[in-house]
């Protein structure tokens, strides 16, 4: 069954269909990509990325940790053998400045970014992923549009 709707938002309204989500999501993440969540509070971003990082450590027979929410320490840093994963949550940030201080796009080997409330980052790195999540009909339904990655690669069986 296709995961994606008849437009181009994938639904997301249980935890069921955001962890399959990241289950497809995980088969065209690269080494370098960076991942932009974009959001209200509550809308799934960080149980996307808890699901996706879960996948990994089970596919690397790892034990699986808590993934949370970033906001107050402002980076999570997961390895998965020899990739790391960091997931950054900027909603706290004030100033570009403040962005630019932590050093995301430092040229890291073997590393995923995956970043919450990236509005503050001015230039956009090439391997850009972005992901909006939204709520639909009075908070009832959530869905999420996908950009930087060929669409209909989610429409795949």
């Amino acid at each position: 069954m296709p995961i994606a709707t008849k437009s181009d938002k994938i639904d997301i309204s249980s935890e069921k269909k955001i962890e399959d989500l990241a289950n497809l999501f995980l088969k065209k993440l690269k080494i370098g990509d960076v991942i932009f969540l974009h959001g209200e509070m509550g809308v799934g971003k960080t149980t996307f990325v808890k699901y996706l990082i879960n996948s990994l450590q089970k596919m690397n027979s790892l034990t699986l940790t808590e993934v949370t929410s970033p906001t107050f320490n402002l980076l999570n840093e997961y390895q998965i053998n020899d990739v790391k994963i960091n997931h950054y949550d900027l909603f706290r940030i004030q100033s570009f400045r403040e962005v630019k201080d932590l050093g995301i796009f430092e040229d890291y080997p073997k590393v995923i970014t995956f970043i919450e409330w990236p509005q503050l980052i001015k230039n956009k790195p090439k391997n850009l992923i972005e992901l909006e999540f939204n709520y639909e009909n009075n908070y009832q339904k959530r869905s999420v549009k996908i950009k930087g990655i060929n669409f209909n690669l989610f429409n795949e069986k």
